[in-house]
């Protein structure tokens, strides 16, 4: 998206930039209109108040009146080239001035800066363009930190558990260490860390990549999808003590199957993750156009500024939140889950007062 954004005043400034020329060429057609206008409206009134002035009888008062004629005409021709030289010159820089504005700041971004916004001073198609610039040249922005971003956390993620990896084998290898069940527990559960986080960086590759058009759709019955998705989690639920309060509404929604069970496995998921009481609620509301589903459970609080930086990449909260201190997860769950809700055109959210927290999405019934 963020290179049709970039794409799309690129391809208009070739078709704009005939505008303009051919703007130009109607400001030069007017400037001469105006000169030949001041310059006939000023010999015909000239000569008609020479006319009404003089009985011209005879070559001397011929002379008189060619002589003066002249003199007018110079006059005048002199005076409108004056006034159309300033409002061909008021016209051409009402046009050009954005554009070298709009030149300066495409190379600054060719050379790898990003320029500051451009100032859009008119509602006509150049000031279109300056804003179209300015949404390419933001969106780029954030595509890059997005980047530098991601790049950054997902070196940060893979350097500890390869480390440790390393350290232990290197250390069997040269047998300071020998082999025990523990160990090699240790050693899978760091490879399985590595492993979900290359496949929920692979999902999120795939669904970024995907046309909204391109979704496969299919008749889904919504309420046995959530029974179906909570069943991969009762032993871990048993584990940790933590019942399900389930309560949804019966409805077929035209939707992506396996986007929506990716979705509800992320919710469930983060819910038990951060879970500090004994029950996670999950609803499944009819609404008049889309189908709500509600992921609450009981959790520390969380200030307000930080409720919706738990959608972007990579954002994890204090590991204090974090049932029994594990910080394993990747950051990505809820990314995925808010990139395969848009893709299926609803929304996604969070409510949250105190310590009581609602995951909720929506999702268009047709």
């Amino acid at each position: 998206m963020e290179w049709g954004i970039a794409l799309f005043p690129i391809k208009q400034f070739a078709l704009w930039k005939q505008h303009v020329a051919w703007k130009l060429i109607g400001v030069n057609i007017l400037v001469m209109l105006i000169v030949i206008w001041l310059v006939g409206v000023s010999v015909k009134d000239f000569a008609c108040l020479l006319v009404a002035q003089y009985q011209l009888v005879g070559d001397e008062r011929n002379y008189f009146f060619d002589r003066t004629m002249h003199f007018y005409l110079i006059r005048a021709s002199l005076l409108a080239i004056v006034v159309a030289a300033i409002i061909h010159f008021v016209f051409i820089k009402k046009i050009l001035s954005p554009l070298k504005r709009l030149t300066q700041s495409t190379r600054q971004l060719t050379s790898g800066s990003y320029p500051k916004p451009v100032e859009v001073s008119s509602v006509d198609e150049i000031g279109e363009l300056a804003r179209h610039f300015n949404a390419m040249t933001l969106a780029l922005k954030q595509t890059e930190d997005n980047r530098k971003r991601m790049l950054s956390s997902v070196s940060h993620d893979l350097r500890t558990p390869l480390s440790n990896l390393h350290g232990y084998l290197e250390a069997l290898r040269n047998g300071v260490i020998v082999g025990d069940r523990d160990l090699y527990l240790s050693l899978l559960e760091e490879t399985q860390h590595i492993t979900r986080l290359v496949e929920q960086l692979h999902q999120l590759s795939v669904w970024e990549d995907r046309q909204t058009g391109s979704v496969a759709l299919s008749r889904i019955h919504m309420n046995e999808l959530i029974l179906r998705s909570t069943q991969s989690f009762q032993l871990e639920l048993q584990s940790k003590n933590i019942e399900l309060d389930i309560s949804v509404e019966q409805e077929i929604v035209e939707s992506d199957e396996d986007g929506l069970k990716q979705v509800l496995t992320n919710l469930i998921q983060n819910a038990i993750n951060y879970n500090t009481g004994h029950m996670i609620w999950i609803s499944g509301v009819i609404e008049p156009h889309e189908y709500r589903i509600t992921v609450r459970n009981v959790g520390e609080p969380l200030p307000e500024e930080l409720q919706d930086l738990l959608f972007e990449r990579f954002y994890r909260t204090d590991p204090a939140r974090h049932r029994g201190g594990n910080t394993s997860g990747s950051g990505l769950g809820l990314a995925i889950v808010k990139e395969i809700v848009n893709k299926l055109g609803g929304k996604v959210g969070l409510t949250s007062k105190n310590n009581m927290h609602s995951f909720w999405i929506t999702i268009p019934r047709n």
